[in-house]
């Protein structure tokens, strides 16, 4: 199995006295390759600061080029943006690298490399997985009658081809009418996963590649926006898991933006809050859909407080009255496997999560859970505070037809959008101004934890797998209009010498400076942050900054040229 370790000292030393597979991700952060019955060696030494298991990441699935101020930012005649001398690193499901908008006009490939975690064959230097394809192998690739024959990798999914399409498409396929934002900036693409499994990813799929992406970029001497459109729900969702953690410390490295979705749990009905009491047992309902392989409840609680719980399956079969006792306990039933686990404070909280997974035997039950109502029981013995958080799997894992009876759409953020120094992006729809009721919503403006800016996502045209186009939505989508905009941000301070240092938690304060705010709202808010990207209203703001003009009045924004779309705004309110 994989863990992620936070570590001291020397990474390689661990590798040599356990004989494991090791990688370092940083000086603190890395991977371990290990088997599961030597977990205590490796808790044992002193190199070990602290543990955490990978989960798994699922894609978001289910341009407004114009709606978010990018077209003027590209137009030639203002400021003639489109992502020259800077790397666009797309971290998904693949890329369809023959796809004409990935391609310059002779036909040769715009990406720098692809790295595919699920081929066997030539990792990056430093990695024990995937192969590397250079751009030297996928231009003679693209040179071929059968291209896949020579480079393989291909995008099942097609998710990350969209998602490139809209952060990086030039358009060429459609003779530029679907043009992304920065249609001219370089491309590296790392597709994440498993041999086998392309419709997700482990944790430590995500951290690889992102130390790939930011060390290609340095390599090359070039910035780089990163853009990561996955999520889960599993986590305490407060940024303070070591893959959350890593993220955070990853934001700092180099010339880099991270940015992530807030994923599509807003109306899911997969988050559920309240309170324990004293005396009282408390029942939590949910429902299952049919046709589910697996589902997981996380729940978070003070470790003050203390209880039992107890499942009662759609048949009426208990689990067992199951308390902290028993730690980590395996109850098979009804052709149902059910696992608990109750962890402990971590070094970075003081909360404790049980954790409940139930999946389906699949000699029992032919590999599927039936639809059903479960009701989770939660017996207190001794309560201090009473607070609890629990979140059920995503929507790409178990569907909207799972869900709690009574769910709280506050604090749906996903992961790793919840980590620290990434730039959160919220969904909404462009079309008729209000947000995404999908789009994920922050826990509380008190604590941080909200989107920073809101971008397009509901009917998104890109590039499709096989060449043209279709219809995308989710904030997955949303996400790459944001990814884009840092790249010309950073072309025109970066590359183009006005501000050296135009990058990560610079580009979120301009991006969230710029934003569309409507008159009336409240800003920041749990569910939109800081408003609509507008990408010209933030270059404006930078260049004021640059030449020391400071911001500018509101007398200043409606007579200059380059806010068109903000004055339509200011006059119509």
């Amino acid at each position: 199995m994989e863990v992620i370790i936070k570590y001291n000292g020397d990474i390689k030393s661990i590798e040599e006295r356990l004989n494991v597979r090791a990688e370092a991700l940083s000086d603190s952060y890395g991977v371990i390759e290990i088997p599961q019955e030597r977990l205590a060696e490796l808790y044992a030494l002193p190199e070990t600061e602290d543990i955490e298991l990978p989960k798994r990441l699922y894609v978001g699935s289910s341009y407004q080029i114009s709606s978010s101020c990018i077209a003027p930012v590209q137009n030639k005649n203002r400021y003639d943006l489109k992502g020259r001398g800077v790397i666009t690193a797309i971290i998904d499901s693949g890329i369809d690298y023959t796809h004409l908008d990935f391609r310059n006009e002779d036909g040769s490939t715009r990406l720098i490399s692809i790295w595919d975690q699920t081929i066997n064959g030539s990792p990056p230097q430093g990695f024990y997985k995937g192969t590397e394809y250079s751009r030297e192998m996928i231009n003679e690739a693209l040179q071929s009658t059968e291209p896949f024959e020579l480079v393989p990798t291909r995008d099942f999914v097609g998710h990350g081809t969209a998602v490139a399409g809209i952060a990086a498409g030039n358009g060429a396929a459609s003779s530029g009418q679907n043009t992304g934002a920065a249609p001219q900036c370089d491309i590296v693409a790392v597709k994440v996963g498993r041999r086998g499994n392309d419709f997700f990813a482990q944790s430590t799929d995500i951290m690889r590649a992102v130390k790939y992406v930011t060390d290609k970029a340095r390599s090359m001497n070039e910035p780089v926006a990163i853009n990561l459109s996955f999520g889960m729900n599993e986590g305490a969702h407060d940024g303070h898991s070591l893959f959350e953690e890593y993220l955070a410390q990853a934001a700092n490295l180099w010339k880099n933006v991270i940015v992530a979705p807030t994923g599509n749990e807003g109306s899911a009905g997969h988050h559920y809050s309240g309170r324990v009491v004293q005396g009282q047992t408390k029942e939590i309902e949910f429902f299952t859909a049919s046709g589910i392989e697996r589902f997981y409840i996380s729940l978070w609680k003070n470790f003050a407080d203390s209880f039992s719980f107890e499942l009662i399956f759609p048949s009426g079969l208990s689990s067992g009255i199951i308390d902290i006792e028993s730690q980590y306990k395996t109850i098979r039933t009804g052709g149902l496997v059910m696992n608990a686990v109750y962890g402990q404070p971590r070094r970075y909280s003081v909360s404790q999560e049980i954790y409940i997974e139930v999946y389906a035997d699949r000699q029992a039950s032919g590999g599927t859970i039936s639809a059903g109502d479960w009701l989770l029981r939660l017996i207190p013995s001794s309560i201090v505070d009473g607070r609890i958080e629990a979140w059920l799997p995503t929507l790409e894992e178990v569907s909207s037809r799972t869900y709690f009876s009574i769910p709280d759409s506050g604090n749906t953020m996903t992961l790793p959008s919840t980590a620290e120094k990434l730039i959160r992006v919220a969904g909404y729809n462009d079309r008729i101004g209000s947000i995404a009721p999908f789009s994920g919503v922050g826990a509380d403006v008190c604590t941080g934890r909200i989107p920073d800016i809101e971008a397009p996502a509901v009917n998104i045209i890109s590039a499709a797998v096989g060449g043209g186009y279709d219809s995308f939505t989710g904030t997955s989508f949303a996400a790459p209009f944001v990814t884009g905009s840092a790249a010309l941000l950073m072309e025109w301070g970066i590359t183009n010498g006005n501000s050296p240092f135009f990058y990560g938690e610079r580009i979120k304060a301009f991006l969230r400076l710029g934003a569309r705010r409507r008159i009336g709202t409240k800003y920041p808010d749990p569910a939109f942050g800081y408003g609509r990207l507008c990408l010209e209203a933030s270059l404006a703001y930078a260049i004021r900054y640059a030449e020391g003009a400071g911001i500018p009045s509101l007398t200043d924004i409606l007579r200059a040229p380059y806010q068109e779309p903000l004055q339509e705004v200011y006059t119509n309110g």
